[in-house]
């Protein structure tokens, strides 16, 4: 590999690199978890890197609570969102997504700006975010600022709504009903237990009101389809439902409403019948509750030892 890296230190030295490579060959770097294995395969010759890693500033690498929602900056790392109080308890759908990505070690470095610009269907931050309907805050070089719903930022795999002169700043995560409950779960399926690509992944998140019906829902899914799918019709269906109860044949329509959003494809680590299949059956086992047993979306509980 051989390729140039300039490291701008704040955003107006950031921005003066972008437009200064305007017409040649570059790309954003940060945790490099993804970008060097990619250049390892595909070299490029005359880049550039332009390196955030050392970008000190907070609107890329802080996590800050907000009128109406959580903003999460582009450098903030898994491993920041899986020790964030706040992240576990008003999201935890994103915490369990990150507490899947990769390994610890990959999780110190891997960013959340990394994962969503790399545009992976596979994306376990990118599919919970999507199930969470975060929005996408975009820089130009010129100092402007957009904003784009994130299941629009992806247009293609590996590829985003993203300019040439752009680049993500951070994503915002509206909060609804703040005083309701969460029900969330991310569920990854791979071919074995760690360091995994996702054969296929699924990401809810519920909030419940005090009578226990379902006042807002978010679905996304992975892995089935050229990009991470935001499930519409499957939200629609949950509204003003009890979660409690869901009965089977309703369990099973959702799913197959789930499932209507997915086209995958066979490869090597799965195959398309496979990945329908176990879709429909992680969606239905969401609101299972037979015997007893907790729904899927419940929050375990420890045991008790009866220890003192």
């Amino acid at each position: 590999m051989n390729f140039k890296v300039t490291s701008p230190q704040n955003r107006n030295e950031l921005l003066q690199t972008i437009a200064r490579m305007q017409g040649s060959k570059f790309c954003f770097g940060a945790g490099y978890t993804d970008l060097l294995l990619l250049l390892k395969k595909q070299p490029v010759e005359d880049l550039t890197i332009i390196n955030l890693a050392r970008l000190e500033d907070k609107r890329f690498s802080s996590i800050e609570v907000q009128d109406g929602g959580i903003r999460i900056g582009a450098l903030v790392t898994a491993n920041t969102l899986t020790e964030d109080a706040g992240i576990k308890e008003r999201l935890p759908v994103l915490f369990e997504a990150a507490s899947q990505h990769a390994s610890r070690q990959i999780r110190q470095v891997a960013t959340v700006g990394g994962n969503l610009c790399t545009a992976s269907p596979a994306g376990d931050l990118a599919c919970a975010l999507v199930a969470l309907q975060a929005q996408c805050e975009i820089l130009s070089a010129k100092g402007k600022v957009r904003n784009i719903l994130l299941d629009k930022f992806f247009v293609g795999v590996r590829k985003t709504d993203l300019q040439p002169d752009e680049v993500l700043c951070g994503v915002f995560v509206p909060l609804r009903d703040e005083g309701k409950n969460n029900y969330s779960r991310f569920i990854k399926i791979g071919i074995r237990r760690s360091m995994e690509c996702a054969v296929l992944s699924l990401a809810c998140h519920l909030r419940v009101d005090d009578d226990g019906r379902i006042a807002h829902a978010g679905i996304a899914i992975g892995s089935v389809a050229p990009v991470i799918r935001f499930v519409a019709a499957a939200c629609d269906f949950l509204m003003g439902r009890r979660i409690s109860q869901i009965s089977p044949q309703a369990a099973a329509e959702f799913a197959a409403i789930v499932v209507s959003y997915a086209s995958p494809i066979t490869d090597i680590r799965g195959s398309a019948w496979y990945r329908k299949e176990a879709l429909y059956n992680i969606s239905k086992s969401l609101f299972e509750n037979r015997a007893g047993a907790s729904s899927a979306l419940e929050t375990p509980r420890r045991k008790k030892t009866g220890k003192k």
